[in-house]
């Protein structure tokens, strides 16, 4: 994580030179840049949330200034804020991680691990990323049979009711999931959605400890989900992949398909937990 935030560090140094006044033109910096990168940097610094307080001492920032940064930083999804109201760095920069680190195409990697699940269950393959409390497709692979789940790629659905997005509640931690509920208020999608916090972190935490997480009917009824985590070099989660089916054609014996699955594409974005 630190080697992605020196770089989205170096990445905002080199737009010094394009300073809105004389003063700024003359210095070749941005005190605003120069402020986030250093409020990144103090976060980078800390395995666990930190304060403002402690983050106005790491870079002698005055409170309301530190504040607004770190707002227009949570926008932008580079920090993430918990429950308690501490701050860590956000998903946005793993995402950037990924990208800018290696030359691995996330799309091209998981594409024939997702075609060749989809052949050997018959049914659709999804392959997901996390944007704020939202799931995005990226990618699917679909059978050729008439009756399939489609996922339109670019669409999105609320972490807490699909597979994957679960995982990546779970994955997180428990007053990440609070912080989610507190946002969203876990609206209900259909009869089976968990919209009551006890049940979500139970069902978060238990997807996490035994690998892998379902949908039943919590997005759309009649459709049922077998999701896993993808994480790259870092053991970083950094996308999902999963499986979708009417319920009634959905099996348990998938699970260890999906899991390999993920593994194998794990294991091509440099993920090797031995």
């Amino acid at each position: 994580m630190h080697r992605f935030l020196v770089m989205i560090g170096a990445i905002f140094r080199t737009m010094q030179n394009d300073s809105d006044t004389k003063k700024k033109e003359r210095s070749g910096r941005i005190q605003v840049i120069d402020r986030a990168a250093a409020l990144l940097d103090a976060i980078a610094r800390y395995p666990e949330p930190v304060s403002l307080k402690v983050l106005g001492a790491e870079t002698g920032l005055h409170a309301s200034t530190a504040h607004r940064i770190l707002a227009s930083l949570i926008g932008n999804r580079f920090v993430e804020r918990d429950a308690t109201g501490r701050y860590r760095l956000g998903i946005h920069l793993l995402q950037l991680g990924v990208r800018l680190h290696s030359s691995i195409d996330l799309r091209s990697v998981a594409l024939p691990v997702m075609e060749a699940l989809r052949d050997r269950l018959g049914e659709s393959v999804n392959l997901t990323i996390r944007e704020g409390d939202v799931v995005v497709y990226l990618e699917k692979a679909t059978p050729n049979r008439m009756m399939h789940v489609q996922q339109v790629v670019g669409s999105r659905a609320p972490l807490h009711v699909t597979a994957v997005g679960k995982l990546m509640l779970g994955a997180a931690g428990e007053g990440a999931i609070r912080g989610y509920a507190q946002r969203t208020n876990l609206p209900s999608y259909t009869r089976n959605t968990l919209s009551a916090l006890p049940r979500l972190i139970a069902e978060c935490n238990t997807a996490v400890a035994q690998g892998y997480a379902l949908d039943n009917e919590e997005a759309e009824i009649d459709v049922g989900c077998i999701g896993v985590l993808l994480n790259d070099g870092t053991g970083s989660p950094v996308a999902g992949l999963s499986v979708s089916a009417p319920i009634e054609r959905r099996r348990m014996a998938w699970v260890d398909d999906v899991i390999e699955a993920g593994k194998t594409i794990s294991a091509q974005l440099g993920y090797h937990p031995d």
